[in-house]
């Protein structure tokens, strides 16, 4: 049976954020996983995180600056310093919360800036980054977003990400499944994860077209965590969609599942 984390950046947002932690833990999730953790005290999170007995499972590096428009550091020329930065200050939340995954967003690239470059940029920050945080046990993650919602992003299909991967080859980089993502960019889900479960580290879900919960779109997420179970994926699926109404009131989808 899946195991499903709670995004706090999209769920429970009737609450603050640290009360977030006691929502998902009485909702039945025993991990949560979110955007970016960094405008609160690592310390003050762990308690939440140990009082409520649930671990996060993943966050992203830093984005750069979200407010102006920034998506992510990773491919963008001439930010290698900020990069660098980034990991430094995930690594240190990271090992305070003890999670084991970090999610480094590609960026939005200008459209002065050859596409080139910034997969060289690319690579060579992810081969860097894999090695900084190999010491600390912890598995870097690339994830393919659409560029519907996010138009200009660096990365955006499964095969690309692919390439990078295995081109890299470090065994701590790997992919961020979003199912999401994937059928608004390109479908065929199923064969999506199957013919790259090897490489598949983490997995995250919503329902196209308005990014709902799973009963709330065109994708059958019964069939989906089906065969997804069948193939024996063994990591967490994280809830990033959008509640329709509150987040208790779209958790109906989710009675089968809890542990």
């Amino acid at each position: 049976m899946p195991k499903f984390a709670a995004n706090l950046t999209m769920m429970f947002n009737e609450l603050p954020f640290r009360a977030r932690f006691a929502a998902a833990r009485m909702a039945g999730f025993r991990a949560v996983e979110f955007l970016f953790p960094y405008g609160h005290d690592a310390g003050l999170l762990l308690t939440e995180l140990e009082t409520h007995g649930v671990r996060v499972v993943l966050f992203n590096l830093p984005p750069g600056d979200w407010d102006a428009g920034e998506r992510g550091l990773a491919a963008l020329p001439g930010r290698e310093a900020d990069f660098e930065r980034s990991v430094t200050a995930a690594i240190e939340y990271a090992n305070t919360l003890n999670c084991k995954q970090l999610h480094a967003m590609a960026g939005i690239l200008p459209p002065t800036v050859d596409p080139d470059l910034a997969m060289s940029v690319y690579i060579n920050n992810l081969a860097r980054a894999a090695s900084e945080l190999k010491p600390h046990g912890i598995t870097l993650l690339i994830e393919p977003i659409n560029t519907r919602d996010m138009p200009g992003y660096f990365l955006s299909r499964t095969e690309e990400a692919r390439r990078v991967i295995d081109g890299i080859g470090a065994d701590n980089l790997k992919l961020q499944f979003d199912i999401y993502h994937r059928q608004m960019m390109q479908g065929n889900i199923i064969h999506g994860i199957s013919g790259n479960l090897d490489i598949i580290a983490h997995m995250q879900i919503a329902n196209p077209p308005q990014r709902l919960d799973p009963s709330a779109g065109e994708i059958n997420y019964p069939y989906v965590f089906q065969m997804i179970d069948g193939m024996g994926y063994e990591g967490w699926v994280g809830c990033e969609y959008k509640p329709l109404t509150t987040t208790k009131e779209s958790l109906d989808w989710f009675e089968p599942y809890k542990r």
